[in-house]
């Protein structure tokens, strides 16, 4: 797959008019995958139940985004960003091509764009194994070492109990992505736990593997009562 960090890979590239979106409103961001061909990609495989996954996050790894754009007949995608705080943005387009040289492989590529006016940096908050989020408490249990594959869980629970209705999404339980301090480098991690009928939880399980050393901000998404909620943790 790759670290995400060029908007070139094996022959795919992704293309965009936009190099700078407005600050404080809700905008559309347009871009093409172009095939080895030379030629718009149009065929692309599911992943996760989509075709195409969209991020965007700020060069400090605040305000992430993860969007399933739509595609024109013409290969052309819409992501409908929302409202965006001045600063470097990098966007990610993580696909599989369905057809062509690429068929079949995972590939991420990204470019950046500049939202005007005053940046105002983030921290980055200190490292930690749990976090809350919309009153629920989120604790990653697991040994991370770069470049290796390791086994991790992701707890959830609220007012000290285990949750146990968490809701499908992306035909998964919980959803994780990973970005690394500095270059913005991606990394998904693949989830291990199915979906069954009906809810699940509290300890969805991943396949973590974390290209290099340094500190990684991830972000935790899961379903409960018809919400989605996004957890972050370093």
């Amino acid at each position: 797959m790759g670290d995400g960090l060029a908007d070139a890979q094996d022959g795919y590239k992704l293309t965009s008019m936009t190099t700078e979106l407005p600050a404080g409103k809700d905008t559309a961001y347009k871009f093409q995958i172009m095939g080895p061909d030379g030629k718009p990609v149009t065929a692309f495989a599911a992943d996760q139940t989509k075709k195409m996954h969209f991020y965007a996050i700020r060069s400090d790894l605040a305000g992430f985004q993860h969007l399933h754009p739509t595609m024109a007949g013409d290969g052309s995608w819409t992501a409908g960003l929302s409202s965006l705080e001045p600063g470097t943005w990098r966007t990610y387009a993580s696909f599989i091509p369905d057809s062509g040289e690429g068929k079949g492989k995972d590939l991420v590529l990204s470019r950046t764009v500049t939202v005007p006016g005053e940046a105002k940096k983030t921290p980055l908050p200190e490292a930690a194994s749990s976090t809350e989020v919309d009153g629920y408490t989120v604790t990653v249990k697991g040994v991370l070492m770069a470049g290796m594959a390791h086994p991790t869980t992701v707890s959830i629970s609220k007012d000290g109990k285990p949750v146990t209705d968490l809701q499908p999404y992306l035909d998964t339980y919980a959803h994780l992505t990973a970005f690394h301090e500095g270059d913005q480098a991606f990394a998904h991690l693949h989830p291990e736990t199915e979906t069954k009928d009906g809810n699940g939880g509290p300890d969805p399980a991943f396949q973590a593997l974390l290209p290099k050393p340094g500190s990684w901000r991830m972000f935790l998404q899961f379903r409960t009562g018809g919400k989605l909620h996004t957890a972050a943790l370093t």
